[in-house]
């Protein structure tokens, strides 16, 4: 009857230690285990030499460009060219009333000759008096109207001379012609048509010299001078590049687009590109400056956010970028990292900030690494972003 009690106790102390002992298993299994480190590829951020650029854009205008107008007041007798010829200058484009100027001309010739004629015999009457005068013989009134006589004349000729040059001016005018080298871009009159003095006969562009015209922001105001390499394509030779070298630069900023406007002189060989065409290129500012630059897959982009992963003391830290050119599988940063940071390349799909990692040798046969750039062998060439 005793040994009820007994049982019952061991029974209670068995069933406490089983439970203490579970209570410790569950609070094990509670305990964080340190997560494992991420296995990743690295590269060190490094300097290219590349040229320090800023994107553009703007129009093609002819050096040179000119309404040709009317001279003369007449009829076009007729119209030598028209548009998209090449002409030269002082070539012949059209006649107005040639034959109505050649006229004149031939009129005011003949009176010319008539009052030389009548000056010389008033300038021998005149002596003729002049000479009796001084032997008393021809009075006072004679020799004044003598020299009246001749003064007369000479003003004359004067009037003849002048109203003669005036129509060989006219002839020389009523043959229109080009005032430089270029190409016809506009044929505004025909045969039969009635012009006046003003009135537009052609438009001529030189097209065989560009005015590149383009804004540049006003940050870059202090880098740009007279000389610099200008580069850009069109959209009708795709993929060529063409260039030309900064010869203007405007002294004012527009209030509305903070930028200023930049001219460069292009030589259009062969007339290859037109005028008034859109343009897009950079302009260089420094040839082959110092470019902090990564490669390309290092860069992460989601939800509009450019970061790369930042390896310090074995671990990642994402850190927010800002991009530029992209060249030869390399990434130029803006802003962002520093030469000589170490950044992940490959494996920041399984990282967050923070995370451990482990620096990763590509086995043999498995992707190459990251390469290591360097300046020298990354000749500088013209950008197709805007850089700093």
């Amino acid at each position: 009857m005793k040994s009820a009690p007994l049982s019952a106790a061991a029974v209670g102390v068995a069933f406490a230690l089983v439970t203490s002992g579970c209570q410790r298993a569950v609070v094990a299994r509670q305990k964080p285990q340190p997560p494992e480190a991420t296995a990743v590829t690295v590269a060190t951020v490094t300097n290219a030499a590349w040229d320090k650029t800023v994107s553009i854009v703007g129009t093609l205008y002819p050096k040179d460009e000119a309404a040709v107008a009317a001279q003369v007041e007449g009829q076009v007798e007729q119209t030598l060219v028209d548009f998209g010829d090449r002409v030269r200058s002082n070539q012949d484009l059209a006649f107005i009333d040639t034959a109505l100027y050649d006229a004149q001309l031939e009129q005011a010739v003949g009176n010319l000759v008539k009052a030389e004629a009548n000056l010389a015999n008033a300038r021998q009457s005149f002596e003729r008096v002049q000479r009796l005068r001084s032997d008393g013989i021809a009075s006072a009134s004679d020799f004044d109207q003598a020299k009246a006589q001749l003064d007369q004349w000479d003003a004359e000729v004067k009037a003849a001379r002048g109203a003669e040059r005036i129509a060989r001016l006219n002839l020389r005018r009523s043959r229109v012609q080009a005032p430089f080298d270029g190409a016809i871009s506009q044929r505004i009159v025909g045969r039969g048509d009635h012009v006046k003095v003003g009135s537009p006969l052609f438009n001529i562009v030189n097209d065989a010299v560009l005015k590149f015209i383009f804004a540049v922001p006003e940050r870059y105001g202090s880098f740009v001078e007279k000389g610099l390499l200008v580069n850009f394509g069109v959209d009708n030779y795709p993929g060529e590049t063409f260039s030309g070298s900064v010869y203007l630069i405007s002294p004012s900023v527009s209030t509305a687009a903070r930028a200023f406007n930049v001219g460069a002189l292009v030589t259009n060989l062969n007339c290859r590109l037109k005028a008034n065409s859109f343009a897009r290129g950079s302009l260089v500012l420094e040839r082959g400056a110092p470019t902090p630059v990564v490669p390309l897959e290092s860069v992460v982009s989601f939800a509009g956010v450019t970061k790369v992963f930042v390896v310090e003391r074995n671990a990642a830290h994402s850190r927010a970028v800002e991009t530029g050119r992209i060249r030869a599988g390399l990434q130029e940063i803006i802003r962002g990292v520093k030469p000589g940071e170490t950044i992940v390349v490959s494996g920041q799909s399984r990282l967050a900030d923070g995370a451990e990692v482990t620096i990763q040798t590509p086995s043999a046969g498995g992707p190459e690494p990251a390469p290591q750039v360097s300046a020298a062998t990354h000749p500088a060439v013209a950008a197709r972003h805007e850089s700093r």
